[in-house]
């Protein structure tokens, strides 16, 4: 058996060089092969932080704008009860609150029967509007004029219904008026101010009846 002839110089310096260069590629793809697992498993958990990162902002923004409160200047409302008759609600500062829908209000102003001849105005220091419940309660330092009755009602707080038109009070009233004074435990508005009736119980023993509509209306 005969001996292969060697092979000439630059074949054997092209093997040499193909050799090294499978090495170094080898080499290469046993780093990627190691680092690469580990390069995902980063690249996987930063996407995972921001993304929830982002939806953790969003939920702050979106719940710090529902929180954010909605303040009106010189706010008024108008409405009517189930009978048709007009209402007005005015106020020098009125702040929404978002979680519940209801306004706060600062010196409102309620006033009853517009479209009559004698109107029945009742201010305070503050209240609030519930729209959804159809409710309007002032207080405190409730200062009601009754129309053309020169009756001046105080109370520490009055609730109007505004689907039936009442207004309501049982915190105690006192007035003055042509009649002199009066004190009583509890009141009703009716019919827009038509009417306005009181209760006593105790020292407030009062039963009795203002119409300020008379019998001109």
């Amino acid at each position: 058996m005969t001996d292969a002839p060697p092979l000439p110089p630059e074949d054997d310096g092209k093997l040499g060089r193909e050799a090294a260069r499978w090495r170094a590629r080898s080499g290469r793809v046993r780093l990627m092969r190691r680092f690469l697992p580990i390069l995902i498993v980063v690249l996987a958990g930063g996407v995972i932080t921001w993304v929830t990162f982002r939806t953790v902002i969003s939920g702050v923004e979106r719940e710090a704008g529902t929180r954010q409160e909605q303040a009106l200047v010189n706010a008024m409302f108008h409405g009517q009860d189930d009978q048709g008759r007009s209402f007005l609600i005015g106020a020098k500062g009125a702040t929404r609150d978002p979680a519940t829908g209801r306004f706060r209000l600062v010196g409102p102003v309620l006033r009853l029967n517009l479209g009559g001849r004698k109107v029945t105005e009742m201010t305070a220091d503050g209240g609030e509007y519930d729209q959804a419940a159809g409710t309007v309660t002032l207080g405190p330092n409730v200062r009601i004029a009754d129309g053309d009755s020169g009756f001046v009602l105080a109370t520490p707080e009055a609730v109007m219904d505004t689907a039936t038109g009442l207004v309501t009070g049982d915190k105690g009233i006192e007035g003055t008026g042509p009649l002199g004074t009066l004190s009583a435990s509890s009141y009703v508005i009716e019919n827009q101010g038509e009417r306005i009736r009181f209760r006593g119980s105790g020292e407030n023993k009062v039963r009795g009846v203002i119409n300020p509509a008379g019998s001109d209306r």
